[in-house]
């Protein structure tokens, strides 16, 4: 039977496609294939998802046992943290055991959760860090009234709103993958069930699911950065009316850590963007991933930990009282 090859819309098939869901299952072909580079692969990844899940329970650790940092800021920064630990384990979790095992064969409903709980929890780090601007703009433009702004019940609205707006996305993704259908025996060149391959690996008119993948992005992603930016307009504009450069100085250094973390998720989120787009080597997109997936939630807590000392001090007094 002849197959067909087809580049944008079309799949690779030897049969009619069909959306047999039950029986469908993929296989994630990984970073490489050279067998060399597998036990290369395996112990720096496990060593990076270990290092994530040490520096995130250590921040969550450190702000849920000091009362110093019983704050809407700490408070913030200890849901950033386990948004982190869910967002790695999503992924890497399942590649090291592919590894190990020299299979990476997932099932369809596998498929689906794993696409739908890396949605939710890439999803909740943007609103957590919008929520978090939100909170920099009312200490630094509003100090005198922040702690009755910021108060206890605002803070876990936010959070909430933040994870249901995350869930909406996520289902949203997971709904428009399972209209699509698949050829048995798909191949997915990535180390996770990503979205966007998916969508060039189903069989059927995949149009309409692109513009609506294009319009949750805007939607999901734009808002919750267009209101960063705006926060951080306000922040600035307030900081030059202070009129010491120590006062503007000590302003700048209570967002230098945010605004890092900031400049490093959306940064890399829109590089991998372009980079996918521009190129059409789909392993090219799967290492760049690497760093949107693994990377920034292993660098979260040294960005806000190095440059903070009531975190080093709650760590420290942490670390003495295991000692």
């Amino acid at each position: 039977m002849v197959k067909e090859r087809h580049s944008t819309d079309q799949c690779l098939c030897s049969v009619e496609p069909q959306n047999i869901t039950g029986v469908l299952k993929f296989l994630l072909l990984g970073l490489s294939d050279d067998p060399e580079l597998q036990p290369l692969i395996f112990g720096l990844f496990l060593s990076m998802y270990l290092l994530t899940m040490l520096g995130n329970l250590l921040i969550i650790l450190a702000v849920s046992s000091d009362s110093h940092l019983h704050t809407p800021m700490y408070f913030f920064l200890s849901i950033l943290s386990m948004a982190d630990i869910g967002f790695t384990s999503t992924t890497i979790p399942k590649m090291i055991l592919d590894i190990q095992t020299h299979s990476g064969v997932i099932s369809y409903a596998g498929c689906l959760i794993q696409l739908s709980f890396f949605i939710l929890f890439g999803c909740l780090d943007s609103t957590l860090l919008t929520v978090m601007a939100y909170d920099r703009f009312v200490a630094i433009c509003y100090p005198l009234h922040y702690l009755v702004i910021m108060n206890p019940r605002l803070c876990s609205l936010l959070v909430l709103v933040s994870f249901l707006i995350s869930l909406l996305d996520s289902q949203l993704h997971c709904l428009l993958t399972s209209q699509l259908s698949f050829c048995t025996n798909v191949e997915i060149p990535h180390f996770f069930c990503d979205p966007a391959q998916l969508l060039k690996l189903a069989c059927n008119d995949t149009s309409t699911n692109n513009t609506l993948t294009y319009i949750f992005g805007a939607i999901f992603g734009g808002v919750p950065l267009s209101g960063i930016i705006f926060s951080y307009y306000k922040i600035v504009s307030s900081i030059l009316k202070v009129p010491s450069s120590s006062g503007k100085y000590k302003a700048f250094v209570t967002c230098g850590s945010h605004l890092s973390a900031v400049c490093l998720f959306y940064g890399t989120g829109i590089g991998l963007y372009i980079s996918s787009t521009a190129s059409h080597s789909p392993k090219k997109g799967a290492v760049a991933s690497v760093v949107y997936t693994v990377v920034i939630p292993m660098l979260n807590p040294f960005i806000y930990s190095l440059r903070n000392r009531d975190i080093k001090r709650a760590l420290q007094r942490l670390l003495n009282r295991t000692a």
